[in-house]
């Protein structure tokens, strides 16, 4: 296949390779756009060469994949786990976490290539048009968004799977013929989701063949696996296997790297949830999300010894709600997120230390904790067996002030 002329503009898609946007490539080509794409590697098991061939066979002038794990980890991994972020109490956010760094490059990369115009494969009920689109205008204002799936002409043409398979082969894009699982994917190195098709049934269990990160739990070895975290400001900065040999590991990729896999061997991620999404539809979503749950349990830990509790509870109260959702409505590049990081980052400075850990069939089990510089915790204070400096008579004065407004209150109400 050939690009035809432009007449449009040129546009940059964000493309995965799969059949949606091959069909979008080639819809926008027959509407007189000349198409770049643009691949992000975020982590995602993916044949990117073979993605690039078929991009170019459908019509693209140029296509870029663009290597972001490493940014991913230590620009957005890492400060979601320095603020324990977290959506509705059980989800990680790993879909949303992605979005910034990929629809960051994509405005790179239209702003070098002088495209007009960008476009994406996201469906019109779903939280990632909203996560793209508003990254998008806030990195380039002027930028124009062609969203195929909320264009009447195009969604009313291709009303399902049937549809965009007969285009496909009427515009020679090669479909891989695979067998069809129904339910579908997005993946990164945080995690992969699971949504759509049986899973729409909120009261069907996953298939047991569906996960593909983690092993059955159930499955998972009968011995544990031991592991000590150190970090430094609230970040992992060296991994010890004390199970295998005392194996170190360090770098901000290769720790990451390195707990998804000790997660995915021990059955550690799994998620089944109901979740509320921005626009308003609930949505049923399974998730594994295997190295960023060790980290979260270490993390949380660790503050226990190290961080003051005031700065906790403004922590727990304040940040990490706003920044999760900040995070879930697709709200980073905004004024309120830079605030939270510069928060986040100072809530962080004494969270160092050492956690020791149990990997065992789908748990992360705290063994122990450890900090050499910002130990809060004081054995003889907190000792039932000696005095250790706090005298028992400050605690009657503290219940008295403390009473001071219940007593009124219960006065008043004659509770018994």
């Amino acid at each position: 296949m050939s690009a035809t002329t432009s007449t449009k503009g040129r546009v940059l898609l964000a493309y995965s390779g799969g059949l949606d946007t091959s069909c979008i490539l080639a819809w926008l080509i027959e509407q007189g756009y000349e198409v770049m794409c643009y691949m992000a590697n975020v982590g995602q098991e993916e044949d990117f060469d073979a993605a690039v061939i078929k991009a170019k066979g459908c019509g693209a002038t140029k296509v870029f994949v663009e290597d972001l794990q490493r940014e991913f980890v230590e620009e957005l991994i890492y400060p979601a786990v320095q603020a324990n972020t977290i959506y509705e109490g059980v989800y990680l956010l790993g879909t949303s976490l992605a979005r910034p760094v990929i629809a960051r490059r994509q405005m790179e990369i239209a702003a070098r290539e002088n495209c007009q115009y960008v476009s994406h494969g996201c469906t019109g009920k779903g939280n990632d048009q909203v996560r793209f689109e508003l990254a998008y205008y806030a990195l380039k204002p002027d930028i124009k968004v062609i969203a195929p799936w909320r264009v009447p002409e195009f969604y009313e043409r291709f009303q399902g799977r049937k549809d965009l398979l007969a285009f496909a082969e009427e515009k020679n894009i090669p479909v891989v013929q695979t067998a069809a699982k129904p339910w579908s994917t997005d993946e990164n190195l945080f995690h992969i989701s699971y949504e759509a098709g049986i899973l729409e049934d909120p009261d069907v269990t996953p298939p047991k063949d569906m996960w593909k990160l983690t092993v059955d739990p159930e499955d998972a070895p009968n011995t544990p696996e031991r592991i000590t975290i150190e970090f430094t400001q609230g970040k992992p900065t060296k991994v010890i296997n004390t199970t295998y040999g005392n194996k170190e590991v360090t770098g901000g990729l290769e720790i990451f790297l390195y707990l998804n896999q000790l997660a995915r061997q021990n059955g550690i991620g799994r998620l089944d949830i109901v979740e509320n999404r921005f626009i308003g539809i609930k949505s049923r979503g399974c998730y594994e999300t295997p190295g960023g749950t060790i980290l979260r349990v270490a993390h949380m830990d660790l503050e226990g010894l190290t961080l003051d509790r005031q700065v906790r509870n403004l922590r727990d109260q304040f940040v990490t709600p706003q920044y999760s959702n900040i995070l879930y409505n697709g709200m980073y590049f905004s004024p309120e997120c830079e605030f939270l990081l510069s928060s986040i980052a100072a809530s962080q400075k004494t969270v160092n230390g050492e956690v020791r850990l149990k990997l065992y069939k789908g748990n992360v089990v705290v063994e122990g904790r450890s900090s050499k510089t910002n130990n809060l915790y004081d054995m003889e204070e907190s000792s039932m067996d000696v005095q250790g400096g706090f005298s028992p008579l400050d605690s009657e004065g503290f219940i008295k002030i403390q009473s001071i407004r219940l007593k009124k209150w219960g006065a008043n109400q004659k509770l018994v």
